[in-house]
């Protein structure tokens, strides 16, 4: 019992520490922005949409995961080296 217990909280340490040395960093997750907008809409990339909303941005990170905001708008989520933008609405919303 006490050993699988030890083996549970082991398990969950490595996990916790995978997710902080794998966070991703602000620069992860300005490119990944910019490069979603470009693909998701022609105009978005030759207006440089992405580039934009990734300068504005606000990076957030607390321990295992990150995410950024414009305007109070969470627009992308990050955790264990992933990045994930949100849907175009958020970003419409945020300008």
């Amino acid at each position: 019992m006490i050993r699988s217990l030890l083996k549970f909280a082991a398990t969950l340490i490595v996990i916790a520490a995978a997710g902080v040395l794998l966070n991703p960093s602000p620069e992860k997750h300005r490119d990944t922005i910019r490069d979603e907008l470009a693909a998701r809409s022609e105009v978005a990339k030759l207006l440089q949409l992405g580039r934009v909303a990734a300068f504005f941005s606000e990076y957030h990170a607390f321990g295992v995961g990150s995410y950024t905001t414009v305007n109070d708008k969470v627009v992308s989520i990050g955790a264990f080296g992933m990045v994930f933008v949100r849907e175009n609405a958020a970003l419409k919303k945020a300008f």
